[in-house]
């Protein structure tokens, strides 16, 4: 039960990316703040200077759509997870310290998850869906095609299509992975396992 009393009717909520875990800013909320974020999916705050509630993003479209909401051990601040729609702070930048949000290696998560979105509903006309409905063995095959076009690269190319050839091969062996109910974090998982000192190979 969330303890209002403390801040004379207010918590802190801090806003988390749930891709990133990059911490995008800090508000207050109010029980009718928060009772309408959990409502609606999106991030409300009570303002302090305008006495009022103002949902993030009414102005500038750059809503934040809850993921997960959790309050800490003294039940008197918030965690809440959000995947934001555009810039968070209102000077244009990511966050509200001027951070940018994402690295490059955390945009694998994002194409996980999109790959995964294409498998659940197989839209018409996607590359991805086509890949899935010609079957494992056809994905198979296409993932040791990427790979011997990579080391062609690797061994008579340049650097450019080394890192094209590539970006294919780890596509298509997402594609795979997603067909098999697997995704690129089991291979994350696995690859932390063997990174430990008494890791044995199996």
């Amino acid at each position: 039960m969330l303890d209002f009393n403390k801040l004379n009717g207010l918590v802190p909520a801090i806003v988390q990316d749930a891709d990133t875990a990059k911490v995008l800013m800090l508000g207050f909320m109010n029980q009718e703040a928060y009772d309408k974020t959990m409502e609606t999916g999106l991030v409300t705050f009570y303002s302090r200077t305008r006495q009022r509630l103002w949902t993030k993003g009414e102005e500038s479209g750059n809503f934040l759509d809850v993921v997960s909401v959790k309050e800490d051990c003294d039940q008197d601040t918030l965690l809440i997870q959000v995947h934001p729609r555009g810039p968070v702070c209102h000077t244009g930048t990511d966050t509200c310290w001027g951070e940018v949000n994402r690295e490059p290696i955390m945009f694998l998560k994002e194409l996980q998850h999109f790959i995964q979105k294409r498998y659940e509903e197989m839209p018409e006309g996607s590359y991805t869906t086509s890949l899935f409905q010609s079957g494992i063995n056809k994905m198979a095959q296409k993932v040791g095609e990427e790979a011997v076009e990579a080391v062609i690269e690797a061994t008579n190319g340049t650097d450019e299509r080394l890192v094209y050839e590539g970006s294919d091969l780890l596509y298509h062996l997402i594609v795979m992975l997603t067909a098999k109910g697997l995704s690129i974090e089991d291979l994350a998982r696995e690859l932390e396992e063997r990174h430990k000192p008494n890791w044995k190979k199996h």
